[in-house]
């Protein structure tokens, strides 16, 4: 396994045209780190919430057969949100998942998306498909978030610095969908076909 500790620092942004996107990218120099694959996510909390409650969150998280635990400590949400993460490769995500439940661990949360990862040697830039609609997500050190943003047309205002999980908070709000999870089936939608 390969553990890994960092700060994240990324913004979101709502995403009209994804091929537009990728075109942005590639022109700016950046190269496709992954090509567009399923990925599913799954949030685990133990009875009471106690992680949700302080802000803090356990995933696993299965992209195109890659296992990946990772914790997130609480954010701090200014322009951009940063965190603390701690993630690690697992080779076998479902013994994983029985080792989280035997320790109480529950799922609380799924959703999944098609991403496309993209980088420039010095940060990231994701494309993701989702249930919810289409969002993109720059991830790196600041000033490089901002250059990059500029880069591809972004302005700050459109910048998000909430999760998946309270975009699709507010996403049930407006809908008044009654879902569970974040995912094509349970909100009866087909997901987006590999290119």
């Amino acid at each position: 396994m390969v553990s890994n500790n960092k700060k994240e620092i990324e913004i979101k942004f709502r995403l009209d045209d994804p091929r537009s996107l990728v075109r942005k990218l590639r022109a700016a120099g950046f190269r496709c780190l992954t090509r567009r694959k399923r990925e599913i996510n799954t949030l685990y909390d133990r009875p009471g919430l106690p992680l949700r409650k302080s802000g803090a969150l356990l995933r696993l998280r299965n992209y195109a057969g890659e296992w990946l635990l990772t914790h997130k400590a609480k954010g701090k949400a200014g322009r951009h949100k940063t965190r603390a993460e701690t993630e690690t490769k697992v080779n076998d995500g479902e013994k994983m998942e029985a080792i989280l439940r035997a320790l109480a661990f529950r799922p609380t949360f799924r959703y999944e998306k098609m991403r496309a990862e993209w980088s420039d040697g010095k940060g990231h830039v994701v494309v993701d498909e989702t249930p919810i609609g289409n969002f993109g997500e720059i991830e790196g050190p600041p000033g490089w978030i901002d250059r990059t943003a500029r880069l591809l047309d972004i302005s700050r205002d459109n910048y998000i610095t909430k999760s998946y999980g309270e975009l699709f908070s507010a996403w049930k709000r407006r809908s008044r969908s009654h879902a569970r999870d974040m995912t094509f089936r349970a909100l009866g939608r087909r997901p987006p076909t590999a290119r």
